[in-house]
């Protein structure tokens, strides 16, 4: 009798077709041993495991065939199980947003240092006055007499200045005045465009004296009439009075009213953050630039309100120039730029007086 070959041949011409085959015979069954032996060949235990292990594979499978079944009788792979990375349901950490300098907190540490320097100031003024500087001899006198007022509001200015500028690099983590958005490059750079938007707000002031005159006999002019105190007030007004100024309406006042209000329309509408500026600083919104260009403004104006009189036509003046200081802190993102505009406005309106008054010589023309 002859049996079936091993293996089929390579060759097809070697293969022996079935009807050469001796009818009745049966093929012998091999052993364990031999089917060892033979490449490529499953013994009967490791057929029997392979097929126990298909069956209860395939025993969820519709119609109780399994996939991996399925797949080799169409002559594709066994499908495999991608388990997920092992970290993959751990979220990313939000990326930290820079903090939005100067806020509202802030602006408060600014007010307790300009507290602590009026008592600084105060304090100053009464030891001048115990040595009857300037010939003054009591604090009534020292309130009318015009070195005792730029000096007292000089030296607030400057202990204030001086604890904002030891204190806020600490919380801040930068400068003070790059906190600030100081950029004096910029400032420089526009200059032409700043002195023509201080030459606006001259010739705004020219039309609202004309149109709205404040009073006749307003606190402001009493201090021109005191003999030397124009020309104190012409250093004055366009040196330390626009700095600080700006500094406490524009650099504070301004960016943290701007910081509350797109703080408040993020945790109303559930938005993220708006991202830094180009130059790393707070980017607002053109609402919240509005909202507090206004509300900046007014503080503003009525700071000056008891020089003027409480006059309406000066109370709307300072309000429009403060505006557009405001327009000009905003657009150019640069403290310099408001500082700029503001002392060159200064500069105008004294010069306007000097040249009216023959040199503060005349000052009944005022």
């Amino acid at each position: 009798m002859s049996a079936l070959p091993e293996e089929f041949p390579h060759n097809p011409e070697e293969h022996v077709a079935p009807e050469t085959a001796e009818p009745g015979a049966v093929e012998p069954v091999a052993t364990e041993a031999e089917a060892a032996e033979r490449p490529g060949s499953v013994s009967g235990h490791e057929f029997s495991r392979a097929e126990s292990a298909v069956e209860i594979e395939g025993a969820s499978a519709p119609g109780g065939i399994s996939d991996l079944a399925a797949q080799h009788d169409f002559g594709m792979p066994p499908r495999q199980t991608i388990e997920p990375p092992l970290f993959a349901a751990i979220e990313s950490p939000p990326i930290p947003r820079p903090p939005r300098v100067p806020n509202l907190g802030h602006l408060l540490i600014l007010l307790l240092l300009a507290v602590f320097g009026l008592l600084c100031a105060g304090g100053i003024s009464q030891v001048a006055i115990h040595y009857h500087l300037f010939g003054v001899t009591n604090t009534q006198d020292a309130i009318a007499d015009i070195h005792y007022t730029l000096g007292s509001e000089a030296i607030l200015y400057l202990f204030a200045l001086a604890g904002a500028v030891c204190i806020f690099p600490l919380l801040w983590h930068k400068s003070f005045f790059a906190g600030v958005s100081w950029h004096a490059g910029t400032a420089r750079r526009l200059s032409p465009l700043l002195i023509g938007a201080a030459f606006v707000c001259f010739l705004l002031a020219l039309v609202n004296g004309w149109l709205m005159p404040g009073p006749p006999d307003a606190p402001i002019d009493k201090m021109f009439r005191v003999p030397g105190a124009a020309w104190l007030l012409f250093g004055f007004g366009v040196t330390f009075a626009p700095f600080f100024e700006e500094l406490v309406f524009r650099g504070f006042l301004l960016p943290s009213l701007c910081t509350a209000c797109d703080w408040f329309a993020e945790k109303n509408s559930g938005g993220p953050p708006r991202p830094p500026g180009a130059d790393g600083g707070p980017q607002w919104s053109m609402a919240a630039m509005i909202v507090a260009s206004i509300f900046t403004s007014l503080p503003f104006a009525a700071m000056h309100a008891a020089q003027t009189g409480y006059s309406w036509g000066p109370f709307l003046l300072l309000v429009g120039v403060s505006l557009v200081l405001c327009w000009a802190r905003l657009a150019t993102r640069s403290l310099a730029a408001s500082v700029l505009v503001h002392a060159c406005y200064n500069f105008m309106l004294f010069s306007l007086m000097l040249f009216g008054t023959g040199g503060f010589k005349h000052l009944e023309n005022m």
